[in-house]
This record gives structure tokens, C-alpha cells and sequence, in this order.
């Protein structure tokens, strides 16, 4: 699956976007969140505070409990401000 970062999640991780293969153990955003946090420095730092990443998959917004099998695309940005 590809996934995609915005604003200062895509700054602390360096990239703008990756194709990765999580574990089967990986079911939800949650645990992809989690799962991405251990894969080093700047993925720690991007993923410090899970509760603040919003996350879009297939580009429709979802809830951290939402299911990953089958994404195509997941997006994580921080939260947004209306203007």
C-alpha cells in the first residue's frame, strides 16, 4: 500500500510518500500508527502523539479503528484548520 504524509509529519519522516507491506498483525490506522513508530528515529517523532494524526484512506477521512485491509492509499496529516 502507498501511504502518504502531509505538513509536519511528512518534514519529521523526510519523505512525502513510501509503498510499504505491514504485517497481517496490522489491521487498523491505530496499529499501523504504532507499527510505523518503531521503524526508526524520525518515524517516532512524526508518530509521538497518535491522538493528533488524522488519517485518510482511499482519500475518504477516517476514525483510528478503521480497518486498513484493502487500502490502496493511507494519508496522514495533523489536524486541519478551516480558513
Amino acid at each position: 500500500m502507498k501511504l502518504v504524509y502531509f505538513a509536519w509529519v511528512r518534514e519529521r519522516i523526510g519523505k512525502a510518500e513510501e509503498e510499504i507491506a505491514p504485517p497481517a498483525s496490522v489491521a487498523t490506522v491505530t496499529e499501523l500508527v504504532g507499527w510505523l513508530a518503531k521503524r526508526g528515529e524520525e518515524y517516532a517523532h512524526a508518530f509521538e502523539n497518535p491522538k493528533v494524526i488524522r488519517a485518510a484512506i482511499d482519500k475518504s477521512h477516517v476514525r483510528p479503528d478503521t480497518a486498513i485491509t484493502g487500502a490502496r492509499e493511507i494519508a496522514f496529516f495533523p489536524p486541519m484548520t478551516g480558513g
